[in-house]
């Protein structure tokens, strides 16, 4: 089952082939640039570059910014958030994130904290930067990463997180994508029972890295001040749940130096957005840097704030889902073979037909509805998987369902149809064949037995993907 998501994910462009090197940024005229090198994780070598104020004093503060998900993302996606936070009086050290063991079904955030904590090692060696006040700041992903990176060392001074989640990343994704469908208009089968048991599937048959990564207990141990930013219009993150996640895990650790704040129609990674969301504009939004240089400069002389939440109450339609490990009868072991059952089953029949007429053997079939069965079971199966699988890997933010009928996507109704003309052809060609005049040779016996296995196995199989329930 992983070799067909993996081609079928590359067929969709949705499997990146890892970016090249990245080259060093342009920088604006008022700030300097350094580059650095420095061994991450099994001494793979990362590079970056520091942006410092021109002409700045000793003594500054640093800070290091950990990348949101993303294969080999280049240090300059972070560029706009580096220019304005140096400009606010920091040292800010940006890297190409690694690619070498990094991919849509392979992570380690372990790995990702111990690549971070390298960045904070060569910040710290800066001229100019004083060692005792560099922190990290992570985006979405990175909100996982930079927690443990802070709970493995205490060189971190301080810790700054924007987008982040409180919540596994399985029930995360689950959310933002069904969020995504929801806002697309889309209701019924596809979101509450497709989406949500796809998921499941990927994250057993190891699709999906670290699914059930429960962050808490690492926020728990995290005792450097904490900085937490959400705009309101996040759409990757249920921007109401999280924060609430973080301050019951920091409260339980005993660090009530945290302060939460939500940016007004402001994105995810708190950029502007015009639409709710789902644009990303370049522009950060108002007072988010002035916020993030005057709270680091409070906590690095000693001022660090007490439990303090401002701005206004985030928008979040829906509240997230808990998302299970699969028993064993739904496990991706299972469904890969009924995936199979259903490949021999439903282009069996047609085959053996081919080939009969080929050898001038042809003979009227026991029923017509075999055909039904055939057809149906396999357009319903293999145009499922492939519409479901586009539609889920391509959701967040704004979904792609394709045209809707009500608030259903017109394809996920024809496919329903057809499940529905597989079922019933179904028991039409079970009927047909009972009542069958005369013998019926032992070859289409066979034939017919293992379409018909493919049936009543596909009605239970469709059931649990919602192609037969509204």
């Amino acid at each position: 089952m992983r070799r067909l998501i993996v081609a079928m994910a590359i067929a969709l462009g949705l499997l990146a082939t890892p970016a090249a090197a990245a080259p060093p940024p342009d920088v604006p005229p008022d700030l300097t640039a350094r580059e650095v090198s420095f061994p991450g994780d099994g001494g793979l070598v990362l590079h970056g570059t520091v942006l410092s104020p021109a002409g700045a004093g000793p003594a500054r503060p640093g800070m290091v910014l950990v990348h949101g998900a993303g294969t080999g993302t280049p240090r300059t996606q972070l560029m706009g958030e580096a220019v304005e936070f140096a400009r606010r009086g920091m040292s800010v050290l940006i890297y190409d994130k690694r690619s070498q063991g990094y991919s849509l079904f392979e992570r380690s955030y372990s790995q990702l904290a111990d690549d971070a904590l390298g960045a904070v090692a060569a910040l710290r060696a800066q001229r100019g930067v004083d060692p005792a006040k560099v922190g990290i700041w992570g985006l979405s992903e990175g909100g996982w990463v930079a927690p443990i990176a802070a709970a493995r060392s205490r060189d971190i001074a301080f810790v700054v997180l924007v987008g982040a989640n409180g919540q596994s990343p399985l029930r995360q994704q689950t959310w933002a994508v069904a969020a995504g469908l929801r806002k697309a208009g889309v209701s019924g089968s596809l979101v509450d029972l497709a989406e949500h048991n796809l998921y499941r599937a990927l994250a057993d048959g190891g699709m999906f890295p670290e699914p059930y990564y429960d962050p808490a207990p690492t926020i728990a141990a995290v005792r450097q001040p904490v900085l937490g930013i959400w705009g309101t219009h996040d759409l990757l993150t249920p921007p109401r749940e999280s924060p609430q996640i973080f301050a019951a895990a920091l409260e339980r650790g005993g660090n009530r130096h945290n302060t939460f704040h939500f940016f007004a129609g402001a994105d995810h990674a708190a950029h502007q957005t015009p639409d709710g969301g789902v644009t990303r504009l370049p522009e950060l939004a108002p007072g988010y840097a002035d916020l993030v240089g005057t709270w680091v400069r409070d906590v690095t002389n000693g001022e660090a704030p007490t439990a303090q939440t401002s701005g206004p109450a985030p928008v979040q339609d829906s509240l997230t889902r808990s998302v299970e490990p699969p028993a064993w009868w739904e496990s991706a072991t299972v469904q890969t073979a009924a995936l199979v059952l259903f490949a021999m089953a439903f282009a069996a029949y047609p085959a053996v037909a081919v080939v009969r007429r080929l050898r001038g053997r042809s003979r009227a079939p026991v029923s017509r509805a075999a055909r039904g069965v055939s057809g149906g079971g396999l357009a319903a199966v293999l145009g499922g998987f492939a519409y479901l699988f586009s539609v889920v890997m391509s959701g967040g933010k704004l979904a792609s369902p394709g045209p809707l009928l009500g608030d259903r996507p017109v394809i996920w109704l024809a496919l329903q149809a057809v499940a529905v003309t597989a079922v019933v052809s179904t028991v039409l060609t079970a009927v047909a064949w009972r009542r069958a005049r005369g013998p019926v040779e032992r070859g289409e016996r066979v034939r017919l037995g293992l379409l018909l296995a493919g049936g009543a196995v596909f009605i239970p199989w469709a059931l649990y993907w919602g192609l037969l329930l509204p």
